[in-house]
């Protein structure tokens, strides 16, 4: 399991090596096959844009091979990919925010911030930002914007949620785990994904309603 986005009527659900919709309870309504290693994913007028690194994670030396994918919401048929080189450890992630679109990604041991890159409508590179947000595993997984804020999910043991504001100015660490999908709703409600693999089941997610909390960065709507 590798990120979530939704729309008004569906989930798509990033698993890797498959792409998935289902209806928001779950039901699945289609499935497709996804080159390794596809990432986290977002939603933006009728399409899906897919995180793709084709090389190495998290290499010093770079070594990545950094994409992002787009499909078509409604069949999941792949209709472009744009190179994004720039992603130096690795595509993990995309987030989009007024027009633009926001690529994270690997990180190695040692380094003490994150890196987001920002790209026009087109694809076009236009910067490299520096999050001082000391060192995450593996760097950041997942992204999105929402409540005028960057939600960013991290591996980890525990799993680390980093909160900045809208120009990736930290607002705020949390032991939270969205490392495995986040993506906030037009209701204000923000989506935080887990997932699990057996190797009879093979692999299967969930998603839960999450609520920006001051004290815990994000808290589960069903808990008090």
């Amino acid at each position: 399991m590798q990120g979530i986005c939704a729309d008004e009527a569906a989930i798509y659900w990033s698993f890797t090596t498959a792409l998935v919709k289902t209806d928001l309870k779950g039901k699945r309504l289609r499935q497709v096959p996804a080159v390794n290693h596809h990432g986290d994913l977002c939603y933006h007028d009728g399409q899906l844009f897919v995180a793709v690194n084709l090389g190495k994670f998290n290499d010093p030396q770079g070594n990545a091979n950094s994409w992002i994918y787009v499909y078509d919401a409604g069949t999941l048929q792949e209709v472009a990919r744009h190179k994004v080189q720039e992603v130096f450890h690795g595509a993990g992630g995309i987030g989009y925010r007024n027009g633009h679109f926001f690529v994270v990604g690997g990180l190695p041991d040692g380094v003490q911030e994150n890196y987001v890159y920002e790209y026009d409508g087109d694809f076009q590179f236009v910067k490299k930002h520096v999050i001082d947000s000391g060192h995450t595993h593996l760097g950041i997984q997942t992204a999105t914007f929402a409540h005028d804020r960057w939600w960013f999910g991290c591996y980890g043991s525990p799993q680390i949620l980093l909160v900045t504001d809208a120009d990736f100015q930290m607002q705020g660490r949390y032991q939270f785990d969205c490392s495995l999908g986040i993506d906030g709703l037009p209701d204000g409600r923000l989506l935080s994904a887990t997932g699990r693999c057996d190797q009879t089941q093979g692999c299967s997610g969930r998603v839960q309603v999450a609520l920006p909390d001051e004290q815990l960065g994000l808290r589960l709507a069903d808990k008090p």
